[in-house]
C-alpha cells in the first residue's frame, strides 16, 4: 500500500462548502478520504483549500526579466494559425512559475496572444513542472480573437483587414472553405466506400481484403486535408473548446451568432468592457461560459473605456457561468487570488469566491473530475494556509501538487 499522508483541516474549503475540523487522507496522488478529524495525528495542519487554476494565461511566454522584443506571446507570420502550440514558446525557468506556485496557483490554461484571428492551441499546464516534458495536463482547445486586437495588427504578415467587418469576413470565409472541402471529400469517401464494397462482393474478397480497400479510401480522404484544415475541423467539431478573446457588447453578440452558425464549443474570455447584465445573460442563454478578467489592470485602449470593477456586480446577478483569469502578465499569475476582492466588495461570500478559482475554473476547463475540489477520488493538489485564504496576510505554508509536497 502506498504511503498515506494525513492533513488536518481546521477549516476546509472543499470547492463547494466551508467545513471545520476535517481529516484528509491522501494515498499516492489521490485523496481517498475526507471525514471528521477527531484527535487525529496529522502530517500537516491548517486552513485548507484546493490548488488554484488560472483559466487564461500567457505565463512563460512573456517572461520576467526579458525585454518585450524577446516575448513569444504572438506570432506575426499569419492571421489564422491553429497549429501553433503555446507550449513550444514556454520557458520553465521563468520566475513567474515559482511565484505562482508559492501563492497557490498550480495550473494555468496557456494560450497564444490575441493579435491573430486564430492564434493557436489552448493547453492546460502544471505551473510546478520543471520542464515541458512534465508540464502538459490537458489539450483543451484553441484560441480565437475578436474585436480590436486582430484588426490592430495590419503591419504583421498575412492577410490583415483593418476593420472588424473585414476580419470577421476573413474568419468566416476560411471556416466555410474547410467545411465545403470536407463536404466534397466526404461525398467522395462515400462513393469510394460503396465502390470498395461492390468490388469486394464481385471478386468475393475476404473480410480482411475488404477492410484494406476501405482503409485505403479513408487514408485518401484524410490526405485531402492540410494540417491546418484538420485543426480547423477539430476546432469546429465541438469536442474541444475555443477560447474567444472578446471585450465589447457588440462583439459578444457576434460571437453568439458565430457559435450558432458553426456549432463549435466556446468560452467568452475577458469581457472587460461589458457593462450590461443583458450581455452576460445572452451568453448564458447561448450556453457560452465566461472566463472573466483581468481585473485591476490599466484600461489601455478605447475598447476598454467601460471597464469598471463594479461590472462584477452585473456578472454576479446574471445567469452566466463564469470563472476568472489573470491574463498573465497583465495581472501576475501569483495575484489570481487578489482579484477576488472585486467580487467580495460586491457581496460574494468568501466560500463562493474561493470556489471561483478552484472548482469553478476546473469545471470551465473540463477538469472537474480531477481538480478544483477536495473529495475522495480527486487529485491531491491542495494548499495549507497560515490565515483565512482571503486575508491580506494569508500565505500557503504548505503546497501539495498531485500528492507531492513541493513547498513547506
Amino acid at each position: 500500500m502506498a504511503k498515506q499522508t494525513i492533513i488536518k483541516a481546521n477549516v476546509l474549503y472543499d470547492g463547494k462548502t466551508r467545513q471545520e475540523n476535517r481529516k484528509i487522507v491522501i494515498e499516492g496522488s489521490t485523496i481517498i478520504e475526507v471525514s471528521a478529524a477527531g484527535q487525529v495525528k496529522a502530517d500537516y495542519e491548517g486552513i485548507i483549500t484546493p490548488g488554484f487554476l488560472d483559466a487564461h494565461s500567457h505565463i512563460g511566454m512573456f517572461r520576467e526579466g526579458e525585454p518585450q522584443s524577446e516575448a513569444e506571446g504572438n506570432d506575426i507570420s499569419g492571421q489564422i494559425m491553429p497549429l501553433s502550440d503555446p507550449l513550444n514558446s514556454v520557458y520553465f525557468d521563468d520566475r513567474a512559475f515559482r511565484d505562482a506556485v508559492e501563492f497557490g496557483v498550480l495550473y494555468s490554461c496557456i494560450v497564444p496572444g490575441s493579435g491573430n484571428l486564430i492564434g493557436g492551441k489552448a493547453r492546460v499546464i502544471r505551473n510546478f513542472a520543471r520542464n515541458r516534458n512534465e508540464a502538459l495536463l490537458a489539450d483543451y482547445g484553441y484560441k480565437m480573437a475578436l474585436g480590436y486586437n486582430p484588426r490592430s495588427t495590419t503591419e504583421w504578415k498575412g492577410e490583415r483587414p483593418n476593420t472588424r467587418m473585414g476580419v470577421y469576413q476573413l474568419l468566416e470565409k476560411r471556416l466555410d472553405e474547410v467545411l465545403t472541402k470536407k463536404a466534397k471529400l466526404d461525398l467522395e469517401l462515400v462513393r469510394k466506400s460503396h465502390e470498395a464494397g461492390r468490388t469486394a462482393e464481385k471478386e468475393k474478397l475476404a473480410a480482411v481484403d475488404k477492410k484494406q480497400l476501405l482503409d485505403t479510401a479513408q487514408a485518401e480522404h484524410r490526405l485531402g486535408f492540410s494540417g491546418e484544415d484538420l485543426a480547423l475541423l477539430d476546432l469546429l467539431g465541438g469536442q474541444k473548446t475555443v477560447k474567444v478573446h472578446v471585450h465589447k457588447n457588440d462583439d459578444v453578440y457576434y460571437l453568439i451568432d458565430l457559435v450558432r452558425k458553426y456549432g463549435f464549443k466556446a468560452t467568452a474570455d475577458h469581457l472587460g468592457d461589458v457593462n450590461d447584465k443583458a450581455v452576460f445573460d445572452a451568453l448564458a442563454k447561448a450556453g457560452i461560459p465566461i472566463v472573466y478578467g483581468p481585473l485591476g489592470s490599466l484600461a489601455y485602449k478605447v475598447e476598454l473605456k467601460n471597464e469598471d470593477y463594479r461590472n462584477c456586480a452585473l456578472l454576479m446577478k446574471s445567469k452566466a457561468e463564469y470563472g476568472l483569469m489573470t491574463d498573465h502578465p497583465v495581472i501576475l499569475s501569483a495575484a489570481l487570488r487578489d482579484s477576488l476582492k472585486f467580487f467580495l466588495i460586491q457581496g460574494m461570500s468568501e466560500t463562493a469566491a474561493i470556489n471561483l478559482i478552484t472548482s469553478g475554473n476546473a469545471k470551465i476547463l473540463g477538469l472537474q473530475d480531477r481538480l478544483g475540489s477536495i473529495a475522495p477520488g480527486m487529485t491531491a493538489s491542495l494548499l495549507a494556509w497560515n490565515h483565512e485564504p482571503l486575508s491580506l496576510a494569508a500565505f500557503p505554508k504548505m503546497v501539495m501538487a498531485e500528492g507531492n509536497v513541493i513547498r513547506k
